[in-house]
């Protein structure tokens, strides 16, 4: 009876053994796997950080180069230089609509003489004078091919004058037709009126140099008679120094009465002497070209006073121009007691 219990018992310990080494394999085979699943999403993953870890650095690499002082300071350099030449290519462009002439110029600007000129004579003129004008064509200007001929000796000599208050008026109209006949003005967008003579003046130089290239600009009243020869040679001798203020100087009396000829409204400025700092008569003076290149480009901000000759003067103080007084430019009466001849 044991023996064959034993024996009954014998069968069901080899079930249970082998059944248990099933379970074993099959538990073996889950966890190999699991380990291989949980491997390839170890490896997958790791493959990830380190992606996420080079674009990390590449992005730090990046967030340093655009926070770093050194290179923070040369994008900011960088910048200010920017700003630096735009401001100064705002400079040039204001410059140039300032009237700045360079010193080299295109060979085709057919408004410009290719040699410069020795000077540009402008006789300040206004309605009414047309016997003054033709006086000064046939005693020392010149007219048709003898005004071209001087012009080919280096002067250029021109009547300056301005517009009517009343546009396109008769006297407008006038000079017009008489500029058609004589091609000898220059006629400036500028209200012809006597309060108006110290900005007439300034835009003729304005004007001048920005047509002509010379190394004088005259100004001349048209009641006054020139030697052309005398004249040239007088210029030449000062054609050495680079900023000259040629003229009869004189420094007369200050009038503060508004009821007097010569009244200067703003007087107070020139003392309790009532003085005017030494300039130019008005009849005839000359600038180099220099100094005309000043108006030309600073006319917006240059003060004027009530007469002409004055303010031309005043535009010169504080700078290094040479003064030099010509007595030849100093004009003597006439018998006619109305025109004075100047050199």
């Amino acid at each position: 009876m044991r023996s064959r219990g034993s024996s009954n018992r014998l069968p069901n310990s080899g079930g249970f053994g082998f059944h248990s080494r099933i379970s074993a394999l099959v538990l073996s085979m889950f966890a190999t796997m699991a380990t291989i699943y949980v491997a390839a999403r170890m490896w997958q993953d790791a493959e990830s950080r380190v992606y996420l870890i080079q674009q990390l650095h590449t992005t730090t690499a990046l967030g340093n180069s655009a926070i770093s002082v050194d290179n923070k300071l040369k994008v900011e350099a960088c910048r200010e230089q920017e700003h630096k030449l735009s401001a100064l290519e705002m400079d040039l462009s204001a410059a140039r609509q300032e009237g700045f002439v360079s010193k080299e110029r295109p060979e085709n600007d057919s408004t410009r003489s290719k040699k410069r000129l020795l000077a540009v004579i402008g006789i300040i003129t206004t309605f009414g004078r047309k016997k003054n004008r033709d006086a000064i064509r046939k005693a020392w200007m010149g007219s048709g091919a003898a005004l071209r001929k001087l012009e080919e000796k280096g002067i250029v000599v021109r009547f300056v004058i301005g517009r009517s208050a009343n546009r396109r008026d008769s006297l407008d109209r006038e000079i017009d037709n008489e500029h058609r006949q004589t091609d000898d003005f220059i006629v400036l967008n500028q209200v012809e009126a006597p309060e108006e003579s110290s900005n007439k003046i300034k835009f003729f130089f304005v004007h001048a140099v920005e047509s002509w290239d010379a190394e004088f600009y005259v100004k001349v009243n048209d009641d006054v008679y020139v030697n052309i020869d005398t004249l040239g040679a007088t210029l030449s001798a000062h054609s050495d120094k680079p900023r000259v203020y040629m003229g009869c100087m004189k420094s007369g009396q200050v009038f503060s009465k508004p009821t007097h000829k010569w009244y200067e409204p703003d007087w107070r400025k020139f003392g309790d002497a009532k003085s005017y700092f030494r300039h130019a008569s008005g009849e005839i003076y000359a600038l180099s070209r220099a100094l005309a290149q000043f108006i030309s480009i600073n006319r917006s901000i240059l003060r004027i006073y009530a007469h002409d000759d004055v303010s031309t003067g005043s535009w010169f103080i504080g700078l290094d121009v040479k003064h030099v007084d010509e007595r030849k430019f100093c004009c003597s009466p006439s018998s006619t007691g109305s025109i004075c001849t100047a050199i």
